[in-house]
């Protein structure tokens, strides 16, 4: 007791200061409420009003993966190792009998000249269930994951493209999924066993003329609340709609509107907004039928009108209750069909270019060399492959996303627009790789009914343009990083300036912690890039054989992380534009480039991972993973170089730390032509592309030939090296296989040609205009005879000049 120190008294110095010194704290205190207070109101002033809709928009679907890359990557491919896509023996039983007879029976040709599925294809479609995909069984449909719907659709694609877009709408954005998440029982009981068994074709009517990409807008559909004749409420509602897939056919059409109650009719139960109706094809008043011809396809799409129609309340999807929530309805499905149908549509079409055109430049010669041996081709194979594999990991990881109970609304937007555009760029080189082969029409052309179909993925279900400038980072940001939307939640509050300067401060520090990450694996990224594996670039046999390298994974995933990092720290920066962000299309643009990169960066990897031991599958991915990092460097720098905010561009290259890290050159030219080899020789990567390409039993269908031959044209080839090599001439077997080659190529190169085209190949002692008699209005000998009389007074005239 007597060790204690004695305690301070009331007079001490220390004291005798406190009260000053807590006058200090309250003033800094305040101070600091004042300049957070001043901060607040500013921010406030900023921040555009979110209407309704957006903020339907931005909390549909769910948080994922793209969170991870908002937070800097840390932990990005452990992430993934939780999803793992297979097909149940009840899905694969249905990919080897259902979908391999659908895809037999569909000769795309005669479907794009008739412009219409056969009667056949119609009832078997309708029959097997494959407008009732992901309908349960319960109701009588298939229920089938997601992961198996896009294996499916990827298949049909390579079989015929209008079948590929008539089996994808109904399994995307449709009445049967809207139906079973916030149908009524009455409502699903009435539709969803007819829309099993076939008995009903779907549709939904969104777009209007009006209202394309702003669809919320809902011009030109709208709906009034008014008292029924039995004492209920209906809705008296026009609406004129257009580009409606399977409208012409449809028996059943999901009808979105804008609802009014002016004279508050509704009374509490629903609300004014965004509405969704159930209407059969013989409802009173609805108008369907007449089609657009879109792009020159076969596929139905037409129009849905109607004025004046009375709508009865029992026919808005989940009843009067649910009146006014059409667009969170609409969002929430949205984000998991376009994630799935589109992109799988354009993975198989990716695929089929891989398989086809590798395989067609290695039959084809020119100068008496295979094509696929000449470096512009390669240029072109080198695209279609890595583009193959990109989509192709895209799709399976947010299908098995879905699987997984998430709603992945910004992934899927991601996939829209990349998997559309890549699908793009692959039929685009199967175009310049085939030539003339791919611009003649007919049975024979793999190519060309892609290539019309390409326009339509990349303009439906958002327009890519849309979709990257506004939804993928506008969306994505708002939802995925970590301190934005609660930032936006204490702004729309009356006053919450404590909020606002408690998630402000969080903000502050993660865009801290996000530079400082980014600058710290700029170095270590370096480091990796030094001891990284190369990619086997040897002719033939180094590269095809090349399996996925563990080191190679781990260096390519150590790049992610590092430009994830920037990535954060970049949009940490640009959230100093406020809500001028949102009219900076152009740098949102960029900066959904970026996170769409990543995204299918970590994808490839994740992809590549399990299917580790594919032979070529690690030259591919190194060809793929330098080809996306490129991308992503490029997208930040654009973003740094084109800042509104001119002070803010040091900063932004501050946090990329470019002279300390590693700088992400494109494939080089060996890199191109190992990886153009893995889909012009017959390698692991070839035939794994294959599992998502329907081949005809023909054996002379044209696909199957491209399958058959590649491999003996190969073989053929070196053989004859060989022979020149030794001076020798071939055995009597060797000429005969050689001779063999050579006739299927022959086959092979071959295009259509007809007799007649259009309507003239069906009229009988048809006589061509052009070829029809015909009188000159001056003839041979007048012209002659009027050269020679010129000629005397053309020579006086020269001798006169002279």
């Amino acid at each position: 007791r007597r060790s204690r120190r004695p305690r301070f008294r009331r007079n001490t110095p220390t004291m005798a200061l406190r009260p000053f010194q807590m006058h200090l704290g309250r003033a800094a205190a305040g101070q600091r409420r004042s300049i957070f207070g001043a901060a607040y109101k500013l921010a406030k002033s900023m921040m555009p009003p979110i209407s309704a809709t957006e903020k339907a928009a931005l909390e549909s679907g769910g948080i994922g993966f793209e969170r991870t890359l908002f937070q800097g990557g840390a932990g990005g491919l452990a992430a993934l190792r939780k999803y793992d896509p297979k097909l149940s023996a009840r899905e694969q039983a249905y990919m080897d009998n259902e979908v391999a007879q659908l895809c037999s029976m569909l000769d795309d040709h005669a479907i794009s000249e008739e412009r219409d599925l056969p009667e056949d294809v119609w009832n078997f479609l309708r029959r097997k269930g494959f407008f009732a995909l992901k309908i349960g069984e319960e109701w009588g449909g298939m229920g089938f994951s997601a992961y198996a719907v896009s294996k499916i659709l990827r298949k049909v694609q390579t079989a015929s493209a209008n079948a590929g877009a008539t089996v994808a709408v109904p399994n995307s954005l449709g009445p049967g999924e809207l139906l079973i998440a916030y149908g009524t029982d009455e409502q699903r009981s009435a539709f969803l066993p007819r829309l099993a068994n076939g008995e009903l074709i779907p549709c939904f009517a969104l777009t209007a003329p009006h209202s394309g990409s702003d669809a919320a807008s809902m011009h030109e559909a709208d709906g009034v609340v008014r008292r029924a004749k039995d004492g209920g409420l209906e809705v008296l509602a026009s609406f004129k709609k257009r580009y409606i897939t399977l409208a012409p056919v449809a028996g059943i059409v999901g009808l979105a509107f804008h609802l009014r109650d002016p004279e508050g009719l509704l009374g509490g139960v629903g609300t004014e907004g965004i509405t969704i109706a159930l209407l059969e094809r013989d409802h009173p008043g609805l108008v369907i039928g007449r089609r657009h011809d879109p792009a020159g396809n076969a596929f139905m799409n037409g129009t849905v009108e109607g004025s004046d129609v009375v709508i009865p309340m029992s026919k808005v999807l989940g009843g009067q209750g649910k009146a006014g929530s059409g667009w969170l309805f609409l969002m929430e499905q949205l984000s998991e069909g376009r994630g799935i149908s589109l992109p799988a549509g354009a993975t198989g079409g990716a695929a089929m270019s891989a398989v086809a055109v590798g395989a067609y430049s290695r039959l084809r010669t020119q100068f008496r060399v295979p094509i696929a041996e000449m470096g512009g081709v390669q240029e072109h194979l080198a695209r279609i492959a890595g583009n193959a594999l990109v989509c192709t990991a895209g799709s399976d990881l947010v299908a098995s996303m879905v699987d997984n109970h998430e709603s992945p609304s910004v992934l899927s937007a991601v996939m829209k627009q990349q998997a559309t555009a890549r699908g793009r760029q692959c039929v685009t080189d199967a175009m310049d790789v085939m030539a003339g082969a791919a611009i003649s029409r007919g049975p024979n052309n793999l190519v060309i009914n892609g290539y019309q179909m390409t326009p339509i993925g990349i303009t439906v279900e958002g327009a890519n343009t849309l979709t990257r400038s506004l939804i993928i980072f506008g969306q994505g940001v708002t939802r995925s990083h970590p301190h934005l939307y609660d930032i936006m939640r204490t702004l729309e509050a009356k006053d919450d300036s404590t909020g606002f300067r408690r998630e402000l401060l969080n903000m502050v520090n993660h865009g801290v912690s996000s530079s400082l990450a980014s600058i710290g694996r700029s170095v270590s990224s370096t480091v990796s890039a030094l001891t990284a594996p190369s990619p086997k670039t040897g002719r033939g046999s180094k590269g095809d054989a090349a399996t996925v390298d563990a080191a190679a994974v781990q260096h390519y995933e150590a790049q992610l992380r590092r430009l994830a990092a920037t990535f954060a720290a970049t949009t940490d920066l640009s959230l100093t534009l406020g809500g001028a962000l949102k009219r900076e299309e152009m740098v949102s643009g960029r900066l959904a480039d970026a996170l769409s990169s990543l995204f299918l960066g970590y994808a490839t990897l994740w992809w590549c991972q399990r299917n580790a031991s594919t032979e070529g599958l690690g030259t591919l991915m190194h060809y793929a993973m330098r080809g996306l990092l490129s991308e992503t460097q490029a997208a930040l720098d654009g973003v740094r170089d084109n800042f509104p905010l001119a002070p803010i561009r040091p900063a932004l290259a501050m946090v990329a730390a470019r002279p300390l890290g590693a700088s992400y050159a494109p494939p080089d030219d060996k890199l191109i032509a190992a990886a153009a080899s893995l889909i012009t020789r017959d390698t692991g990567v070839w035939r794994m592309f294959q599992n998502d390409v329907f081949f005809p039993a023909e054996a002379s269908a044209r696909l199957t030939m491209l399958r058959d031959w590649m491999p003996r044209a190969v073989e053929a080839d070196a053989l004859s090296r060989q022979l020149k090599r030794d001076k020798r001439e071939p055995t009597a077997e060797e000429s005969a296989f050689l001779d063999s080659v050579a006739a299927a190529r022959d086959a092979i190169v071959q295009v259509d040609a007809f007799e007649e085209l259009g309507a003239a190949a069906g009229r009988e002692g048809w006589v061509r205009p052009a070829l029809r008699p015909y009188t000159p209005a001056v003839t041979a000998s007048q012209i002659l005879q009027s050269r020679s009389s010129a000629q005397p007074q053309a020579a006086a005239a020269s001798a006169a000049a002279a």
